[in-house]
């Protein structure tokens, strides 16, 4: 298919190979900070391209793996209230609470649906004025836009019977809170390119000058990855710690300022707490005073619900990028897609199901979709 075919070409990831191979002089270790990135380095056997020097590790990149506990408890029990149409995308649907799941509370009766936009929640709203219907909001600022017009809209139409539950994070306050660990074993960002696209990628400047650390702005598909490797290598062998643009073709320096002011205009900055790694100060978005009456957790009274993590899944050191999957104790057994213990599992976007998927079990090679390598 144009536009992604040439972005999977064997004989230039090869090449792509060999060059970062030729300025490889010393251990590196890089972290991408996208789940869909991991699940391109996972499927099609990036690593194995690399030399073994470079050590690529998996961050916190993706939304539903980060979202705690205690805000899908708050979904299922917003989700069981009587006279509520409770919608979310389908990558919510199966992520485990402290008991159960939301397709769970639909088998016990709940109107649970899954949806393609936060637009069509607002029109269930708009068809069922007898209804609540809640959005789970859940995402990057990738996603942020989306859900902000949805409010907007809401608010156009005067409906009175639609709300979210809002659970966004940002992506640079994560990135600041491995940095600032003492456990941090970072040396290069490869950026998702997504987040990039609305947000642009001058919040990423001070970070690289602040901790000295080169971050690239990467895409999705193979090339993009190689090529992503390679500017962050290159950066780290020649003494350089910048901000680069690897997806030029979609990212601007600036963003998408429309997006921007829209979620500036419904959003404002909070803190947020990430499953796993805790609360990290300014990392989340929550929606404006003025429009608190589409709060979901104002709404529903459900602010005050917490949740503990399980004790047998180690996902927060996946996602700070300190433990593979496959060096969880649960990996494959205990945990799987059919029963996971923790989100990195069962999202589309988790690292823990692209290593079960593409058969990278206790550190073993995945498949070579590509047909590059040696």
């Amino acid at each position: 298919m144009k536009y992604i075919d040439e972005f999977r070409d064997a004989s230039i990831a090869n090449k792509y190979a060999d060059a970062i191979r030729s300025i490889t002089t010393r251990p590196w270790t890089l972290m991408e900070i996208c789940g869909g990135q991991t699940h391109t380095i996972v499927k099609f056997g990036i690593e194995e391209l690399l030399p073994p020097e470079i050590t690529l590790v998996h961050g916190p990149g993706c939304p539903v793996c980060v979202t705690p506990i205690e805000i899908l408890d708050k979904a299922m029990a917003i989700a069981s209230t009587p006279g509520v149409i409770f919608t979310s995308f389908g990558d919510m649907l199966r992520v485990p609470g402290s008991s159960k799941d939301l397709l769970m509370v639909k088998a016990e009766g709940s109107d649970v649906r899954m949806v393609y936009s936060p637009l069509d929640a607002v029109k269930i709203a708009h068809m069922n004025p007898q209804k609540k219907v809640v959005f789970f909001a859940v995402g990057f600022e990738t996603t942020a836009p989306a859900n902000a017009m949805s409010v907007w809209q809401a608010e156009r139409l005067g409906l009175k019977n639609f709300s979210i539950l809002c659970s966004h994070v940002l992506v640079p306050p994560a990135m600041e809170a491995l940095l600032s660990s003492p456990n941090n074993r970072v040396q290069g960002f490869l950026a998702a390119g997504h987040v990039c696209t609305v947000m642009g990628y001058e919040e990423y400047i001070p970070l690289a000058e602040k901790y000295s650390v080169p971050i690239v702005v990467t895409g999705f598909e193979p090339l993009d990855i190689l090529q992503g490797v390679y500017m962050a290598v290159r950066q780290l062998e020649e003494g350089r710690r910048e901000v680069e643009n690897q997806y030029a073709r979609s990212v601007k320096k600036e963003g998408n300022v429309p997006a921007r002011e829209l979620i500036s205009r419904i959003f404002k900055i909070t803190d947020r707490k990430w499953r796993g790694m805790g609360e990290i100060p300014s990392s989340g978005l929550t929606l404006r005073e003025e429009f608190a009456a589409y709060d979901a957790e104002k709404v529903f009274d459900v602010a005050t619900i917490t949740a503990e993590e399980s004790a047998a899944c180690i996902a927060g050191l996946v996602l700070q990028g300190l433990k593979k999957p496959y060096e969880c104790p649960a990996f494959g057994g205990e945990c799987t897609p059919e029963h996971p213990l923790g989100a990195p599992m069962v999202s589309s976007e988790g690292a823990c199901a692209a290593y079960y998927h593409y058969g990278r079990i206790n550190g073993g090679r995945g498949v070579r979709a590509m047909g590059v390598g040696r």
